[in-house]
């Protein structure tokens, strides 16, 4: 199995990978490897997604993809809340390679829309059908959903941020191992 690094010139994306910094609900850093790396399968529909979002003049800004489940461990530990973090008993689509938190920019200037919430906020105004938020907010997170679902991305209801490929679980969960000494185009998962 391949994960690709999500990274240009192959990908039209600014990356602020939260996990590997200090800018995230734990408040340190909790990612050895500081680069986003998709599964090939969920690559490909990132890919399209920022196809169709160039057609709109946007872009697109990665918070988190491949998440170790070494990861998904530490955040666990810390809040251990089943509405916004996956068990990692159960495995998360992030651990499988299978999804993406983002959000939408300005493909000009690289501002981030307007979401009514920031990334992480666990709150119910973080729900995508939340109609607590701003209209432009509103509006904001219809157009990721719809450009996120054409490229055949599925949707976490209770985070308008998270996109995950459907029969996610089909995908083994990964841990920080699978990094190993990489190749052009992608580091080869171990077997």
């Amino acid at each position: 199995m391949t994960l690709v690094p999500i990274a240009a010139p192959n990908f039209d994306v600014d990356v602020d990978l939260r996990y590997a910094t200090a800018d995230n609900f734990t408040g340190k850093p909790v990612y050895a490897n500081a680069q986003a790396w998709l599964h090939a399968d969920a690559a490909n529909a990132l890919a399209r997604a920022i196809e169709l979002a160039a057609g709109l003049g946007l872009r697109f800004k990665i918070f988190d993809a491949f998440r170790p489940s070494e990861a998904q461990w530490a955040l666990w530990n810390f809040r251990p809340d089943p509405d916004f973090l996956a068990d990692p008993r159960r495995g998360s689509p992030h651990s499988r390679g299978v999804a993406v938190d983002l959000t939408l920019i300005d493909g000009t200037t690289g501002a981030e829309l307007d979401m009514g919430t920031g990334f992480d906020a666990f709150t119910t105004q973080s729900y995508h059908g939340d109609t607590t938020v701003g209209r432009d907010a509103q509006r904001n997170r219809h157009i990721l959903l719809g450009v996120m679902s054409a490229a055949g991305w599925d949707f976490y209801r209770r985070e308008w941020w998270h996109y995950q490929l459907f029969d996610s679980r089909r995908y083994p969960v990964l841990s920080d191992s699978v990094l190993a000494a990489g190749q052009a185009g992608g580091l080869m998962a171990k077997p």
